[in-house]
């Protein structure tokens, strides 16, 4: 009974293992800094990162920077597939 009762507690102890977002990271020259955002170019390719207040960053226009990120939903919006 002791061994169910630890059981219980610990599953309601530890929330569920979720998976956690991947990681990203990208590697360019910064091409424009604001309060807020980070653009970097890849090649070709831009990448406009949002830079929230607490990440600290001394990046000028011009450095060569490696930015880590997430990919974050800011909205969802369904569509039924097509019936056959």
């Amino acid at each position: 009974m002791k061994k169910l009762a630890f059981a219980l507690a610990l599953a309601f102890a530890v929330p569920a293992a979720a998976k956690a977002p991947d990681e990203y990271q990208v590697t360019g020259e910064v091409k424009e800094v604001t309060a807020d955002t980070i653009v970097v170019m890849k090649g070709k390719e831009r990448f406009e990162i949002a830079k929230p207040a607490d990440v600290k960053s001394d990046a000028k226009v011009g450095d060569k920077v490696t930015i880590k990120y997430f990919m974050t939903a800011k909205a969802v919006e369904v569509k039924t597939a097509a019936k056959k």
